[in-house]
């Protein structure tokens, strides 16, 4: 695994001080790594909608209901 060296601001310090005094994470890296990974979940969420939104827009209106498209974007996510 790759080490860095990153600052943070007094508050953000904080607020990761206190999940790790929590014990909700074992450390800081630990706790930084997983809003990393939600991050990046987020993004392919994102990513997806946005290319779906780009297809419909070219292709006209879709017949699925807010439904199938919500069920679609959660099986994408966890795909």
């Amino acid at each position: 695994m790759a080490r860095q060296s990153i600052s943070f601001t007094k508050p953000n310090e904080e607020w990761l001080k206190a999940q790790v005094d929590s014990e909700e994470y074992s450390s800081k890296s630990e706790l930084v790594n997983d809003l990393i990974r939600q991050a990046r979940k987020q993004q392919a969420q994102v990513d997806w909608i946005r290319a779906k939104l780009n297809r419909s827009e070219a292709g006209g209106f879709t017949n699925e209901t807010k439904e199938q498209i919500l069920k679609q974007s959660k099986s994408s996510i966890n795909g």
